[in-house]
């Protein structure tokens, strides 16, 4: 059987595009696509305004936002260093909308992708912990801190670290 050169290059086209594979739904996933990444923009974005809520008013997270033994915190953050949290978690919000393809930073995808890997993965490891002060495992607990930590700071660093690595997973490369 002879195929005639018309018909060749629509099988070659539709081997190399399955039809299943185009349009605007190609997945379940598709639809939520950009939705799902806003939320987690959405979130590192309320953490880094809270953030810069706490360097402007002095106090409003004493005793939960640092790790403590004995009433003492282990250290006593500066303005300026909680501002540059903020301005980070900012940071990671622009990174993941970039991998998502919501905005263009003119970076490779390749690239975008493996730093937001690296932000799953850091997240990840904040929320099981050094073993000792912070994360799911930690030994010392008692205090306002560890109880905000277990029961808000470590989980939210796992769904972080989950939202950020599923974005990272269906547009990254």
């Amino acid at each position: 059987m002879v195929m005639r050169r018309g018909r060749w290059k629509r099988l070659c086209a539709r081997v190399a595009r399955p039809e299943w594979s185009s349009g605007p739904s190609a997945s379940p996933l598709d639809a939520m696509s950009h939705p799902f990444a806003l939320t987690v923009c959405l979130a590192f974005g309320v953490l880094a305004l809270w953030h810069f809520y706490m360097a402007l008013m002095p106090g409003s997270g004493e005793g939960g936002a640092v790790p403590s033994v004995k009433g003492k915190p282990l250290f006593v953050p500066s303005r300026k260093s909680t501002v540059a949290v903020g301005v980070v978690l900012l940071l990671f919000a622009g990174l993941v909308a970039a991998t998502a393809g919501i905005v263009s930073v003119g970076l490779p995808r390749v690239a975008l992708s493996w730093l937001s890997y690296v932000l799953a993965f850091g997240l990840l490891a904040r929320g099981v912990g050094d073993f000792r002060y912070v994360g799911l495992f930690k030994r010392v607990r008692g205090t306002k801190f560890a109880t905000l930590d277990t029961l808000v700071y470590s989980p939210l660093c796992l769904l972080l670290a989950a939202g950020v690595a599923i974005v990272t997973l269906h547009d990254g490369t």
